[in-house]
């Protein structure tokens, strides 16, 4: 089955992304430090995805094209969150909602 997230990328230029400090890697977790700023004191946010058009710093690619995440393995947990089950073809209103932000069409749910 196709991934449809590996030619899509909506969500990474959509929302954004909040997540706690501990997943930094100057705390011990796997986030490179260079790639969030501090949100608050606690959380911190992917550069990139607080604007009024967002692109998360990490995507690489045109959306709706072909993109990948180029910190795949290190992403937050949001980001891990996010449309667990996309690999097997179902997917979440979310994923749609930014899916018309790009102008692409809704995949079924």
């Amino acid at each position: 089955m196709k991934n449809e997230c590996l030619s899509c990328g909506a969500c990474c230029a959509a929302f954004r992304v909040s997540f706690d400090r501990s997943e930094m890697c100057s705390e011990g977790g796997k986030v490179p430090d260079g790639l969030a700023d501090y949100e608050t004191q606690q959380t911190m946010r992917l550069r990139g995805t607080d604007y009024a058009q967002p692109r998360c710093i990490a995507l690489v690619g045109v959306v709706g094209q072909q993109v990948s995440c180029g910190i795949y393995a290190e992403r937050p947990s949001p980001c891990q969150e996010f449309a667990p089950m996309s690999s097997v073809g179902v997917f979440i209103d979310a994923c749609n909602r930014a899916r018309a932000r790009h102008g692409l069409p809704a995949l079924p749910i």
